[in-house]
């Protein structure tokens, strides 16, 4: 039936945990947040230890806690993926908190490396 988007459709503004001490945390100086999604994609969770083990910290997760949010990697200068939809809440003079800390990552990264 075409109204079955299937198990996995997530839709409009979801809670997600923030890991204190990541970047992530750092970027929002919060530990919950409330962000949109238009997505049926997730991790496996299966593959969840491998993933960690190489070097992928899970930064964010569901309120339940199953479903994981945010992704970074801790060594790089700026490496955060989100499940979310940040161009959904950012506005020209407040910008979002991850498209903010990109520009000033990428600022600082321009002034230590050039």
């Amino acid at each position: 039936e075409s109204s079955d988007l299937g198990g996995t459709m997530r839709l409009g503004s979801q809670l997600c945990h923030l890991i204190e001490g990541t970047k992530v945390h750092d970027m929002y100086g919060n530990v919950e947040i409330y962000e949109r999604h238009r997505h049926r994609y997730e991790v496996n969770n299966n593959l969840r230890d491998q993933i960690e083990a190489a070097g992928l910290k899970v930064s964010g997760l569901s309120t339940d806690k199953r479903l994981v949010e945010v992704v970074e990697i801790p060594d790089h200068p700026w490496f955060i993926a989100g499940q979310f939809h940040p161009e959904f809440t950012s506005t020209p003079r407040d910008g979002h908190p991850l498209f903010t800390g990109f520009v000033a990552a990428a600022g600082k990264y321009q002034k230590e490396n050039h």
